[in-house]
């Protein structure tokens, strides 16, 4: 069995066109995701898909790997796929899909999150979560929150403050969504063949795909917690709270 993470890339973006290669400490940023996904001993092999040319000759030019693929993608999950398919992988490997704006991922986090899809072959689809108790979060729709059953698989995903603590938010805790999947990739190919469901389509949330057919979503939970780059101010709050040696 194969595992291999593939960090979806776009150049275009609404809040923050050419996002990837923006400069942190001498680096564009999709050079640290690659570099630590991978000292992560459980990927057999790394690798960028993207739509932008751009983005290739950046990842050429410090040694990575990438693919290009179509400019139409509605998704990166869609675009991991098709990188995938290229791959020629097994119904039973796995793909990891590697958040390309977390520059400060942990190779750990990967692991683990492999480690949870491992344990079964029955397993078809993990994501990872952290416990916060952080109240600004808990409110911000932009930072997604889940819930799990006793088997730890997902019960829902939300922008909404979940679950709604009526009495007691003094004791506040809740997960946080960290955006890493791994999926087998036989599932991938069923997943990005579903049609959108009424939840996906209301919350925004392409996971929710998943669940509206009735397929199980096992959850790993991180013990580190990291910050993406959605836009400019994110930005600033990473170079600000890392070293030049990041």
């Amino acid at each position: 069995m194969k595992v291999v993470g593939i960090i979806p890339s776009r150049y275009e973006s609404s809040r923050f066109p050419g996002k990837p290669l923006v400069d942190i400490h001498g680096k564009p940023m999709i050079q640290h995701v690659y570099e630590r996904a991978r000292e992560c001993q459980k990927l057999d092999e790394v690798l960028i898909a993207t739509d932008d040319q751009r983005i290739v000759r950046a990842v050429e030019t410090f040694g990575g790997k990438s693919v290009l693929t179509r400019n139409d993608h509605e998704s990166g999950t869609d675009r991991i796929f098709e990188a995938s398919e290229a791959l020629g992988l097994m119904d039973s490997d796995i793909v990891v899909n590697v958040q390309g704006d977390e520059p400060l991922l942990m190779p750990e986090m990967i692991e683990h999150l492999v480690d949870t899809l491992q344990i079964s072959f029955d397993r078809k689809m993990a994501t990872l979560a952290f416990v916060s108790h952080d109240r600004e979060e808990y409110l911000n729709p932009n930072v997604v929150k889940l819930v799990t059953d006793s088997n730890g698989c997902a019960l829902y995903f939300s922008r909404s403050p979940l679950p709604y603590f009526r009495n007691d938010r003094n004791n506040l805790s809740f997960l946080k969504h960290l955006g890493f999947y791994a999926y087998r990739q036989s599932f991938l190919r069923l997943f990005t063949g579903l049609p959108q469901g009424r939840l996906e389509k209301a919350e925004k949330l392409e996971q929710l795909r998943a669940m509206e057919h009735g397929h199980n979503i096992h959850v790993a939970l991180s013990s580190i917690e990291t910050h993406g780059v959605d836009t400019p101010e994110d930005l600033e709050k990473i170079l600000k709270t890392t070293r030049q040696d990041c």
